[in-house]
């Protein structure tokens, strides 16, 4: 049985991870005020006829920190990036030189950063849903072992062992989010 619930709690541990992973991600594509690549990472280019990401055709560089650079690794494929961004919906205008697309990031307004910190909250409560679902499917789980004769003893040790890596996982959630609401925050 032991065997039994060390595979749940390695399958509840890497999907709790895999949640702060996302967050993570999803927590580095919302500006800051400063430019950052990964501030493009969710837009998608029409490169003859396929959707791919904007990486995939072209380097993106901070030359400053209000300024992002793309240089596509093909001449025409200019004004479809900047299409690509202006669709992205992110706010952002680009212009191009005719060897690459500009991007200059406008100092956020305060209205701005409370929406922007809405928007991370918003990512942090994903991720908590994932981690209280995680940890239900690992109760169930549990409780299928106990009907299947694990004792009770061992059953609420379990259980007590997966509320524990949920409330470590939650911290680790809150904790990004603190960090990125002061980034955002600071002026």
């Amino acid at each position: 049985m032991t065997e039994e619930l060390n595979l749940i709690f390695d399958t509840t541990r890497e999907s709790m991870s895999a949640a702060i992973d996302h967050l993570e991600r999803e927590l580095l594509t919302i500006r800051a005020g400063r430019a950052n690549p990964e501030m493009l990472h969710n837009v998608r280019v029409d490169y003859y006829g396929s959707i791919v990401p904007l990486s995939q055709v072209s380097n993106i560089n901070t030359p400053d920190a209000r300024t992002l650079t793309v240089q596509p690794w093909e001449k025409n494929m200019i004004q479809p990036i900047e299409k690509a961004i202006m669709n992205a919906n992110l706010g952002l205008n680009p212009t191009n030189n005719g060897d690459f697309v500009i991007i200059n990031i406008p100092p956020l307004t305060e209205e701005r950063r409370k929406e922007l910190v809405k928007q991370a909250r918003a990512e942090a409560e994903h991720a908590r849903v994932s981690l209280r679902n995680a940890r239900r499917e690992a109760n169930d789980e549990i409780k299928q072992l106990q009907k299947d004769g694990l004792s009770e003893d061992l059953a609420k040790d379990a259980e007590d062992q997966v509320q524990g890596m949920t409330n470590t996982f939650s911290e680790k959630v809150d904790n990004h989010l603190d960090r990125k609401e002061k980034e955002i925050m600071t002026v």
